[in-house]
């Protein structure tokens, strides 16, 4: 089949849903599909793609958060079906109004509901109750992460869809994150010693990520009792100098790393480093996760937020902890309790490793997706 991929933000930016949108293009790209991925051209920097995948970066007329408008996404043509990755505003009516038109057949992959703060949260929940129903009736499938999500999420209210809903998990390249010994070059970098230790956080640092949580996580952090504890936080985004002044400000600065952004291949080397990983997420923003399974197949013990869909990736007690969303408290606890027993984090890395080979390496993320992509276009 001839497949266009198309998503608001693609590599080089770092976020989850061009992460995945990566994964997907690749794996479908490998089972013999003709693949292109049509994306923004932000953020402005050369980046190398696989060659089984084409990319057109595509000029930006203008941008409202994360939401780029792409005119020349008209131009689309002679594909046999478009995989939308959703939420993208403005690129989803452009799909709409091209299938109308056009008559190719497109599948929606629902990645969550957009929350937003202030009048921007007004803007989603009208779009949300007007245009995204047309959207999603006009999908050949729907493809959510997590019946559990789907179940809690915006598609509940929407009618006339439940039939076209299936799901597709996220994945992790279990070859690239692997259990491996922590990485000499990093420790002397961030001067930490060998027998410190490491609490992560992997994530993007900008106000469209708002909802990941990092106040609460700093907070929690400068309350544990363990004084031989580093926090190690990778990312960036325009909200990373607020997160430094508040580490700064309630006295946690000398012992909280801020990496920045780091490239792909050097990421694994980070989880190698950490004794467990953390994912404090404060609302619905977060529906899955990919920092979690990337961390269970490294072999760590994972600790998340009690949200619909991320709650599906941890098996609480079993591979990692949830804990109760923005609730300082029960983080903190949460992190004392995993420092103090090395026993119970080693069970978790095991288990989290196993349960990700076996539910969510890309190549059984790709088959099961090709089947939906198929189906969709008989």
């Amino acid at each position: 089949m001839k497949i266009a991929e198309v998503v608001a933000n693609f590599p080089p930016y770092f976020g989850g849903i061009g992460n995945i949108c990566y994964h997907n293009s690749l794996g479908l790209a490998k089972l013999g599909h003709d693949v292109t991925v049509f994306t923004s051209n932000y953020p402005k920097v050369r980046y190398q793609y696989p060659k089984e995948i084409k990319v057109k970066r595509l000029n930006y007329l203008f941008k409202f958060g994360n939401a780029p408008f792409l005119p020349k996404l008209l131009t689309l043509n002679d594909y046999d079906v478009i995989h939308l990755h959703y939420p993208f505003y403005f690129g989803a009516e452009i799909i709409y109004f091209i299938s109308k038109i056009k008559k190719i057949k497109y599948v929606v992959h629902y990645h969550m509901d957009v929350i937003g703060k202030g009048i921007t949260k007004w803007i989603f929940v009208i779009n949300r109750k007007i245009v995204m129903p047309f959207i999603l009736k006009g999908a050949s499938k729907i493809i959510v992460s997590s019946l559990d999500y789907a179940n809690s999420s915006a598609l509940k209210r929407i009618p006339n869809i439940a039939d076209k809903i299936v799901v597709v998990t996220n994945g992790v390249d279990i070859n690239r994150f692997k259990i491996r010994k922590k990485s000499t070059a990093l420790l002397k970098k961030y001067t930490i010693g060998m027998k410190e230790k490491i609490i992560l956080f992997v994530g993007a640092l900008d106000s469209p990520h708002y909802f990941k949580g990092i106040n609460v996580l700093i907070k929690s952090f400068a309350n544990i009792s363990n004084i031989n504890t580093k926090l190690l936080i990778v990312g960036d985004g325009n909200l990373k100098d607020t997160y430094m002044q508040f580490a700064k400000d309630i006295g946690v600065a000398h012992k909280t790393i801020f990496a920045g952004r780091i490239n792909d291949e050097e990421l694994p080397n980070y989880f190698s480093l950490c004794d467990f990983l953390v994912l404090p997420s404060i609302d619905r923003g977060e529906a899955f996760g990919m920092v979690l399974i990337e961390a269970m197949a490294s072999g760590k013990a994972v600790i998340a937020s009690n949200l619909p869909g991320v709650r599906t990736v941890v098996s609480h007690n079993n591979d990692g902890l949830l804990v109760k969303p923005g609730d300082i408290t029960d983080l903190r606890n949460k992190m004392e309790y995993l420092l103090k027993n090395t026993r119970i984090r080693n069970k978790f890395g095991r288990n989290g490793r196993e349960k990700s080979v076996k539910l969510y390496s890309w190549s059984v993320v790709s088959r099961n997706l090709n089947k939906i992509m198929e189906a969709s276009v008989k």
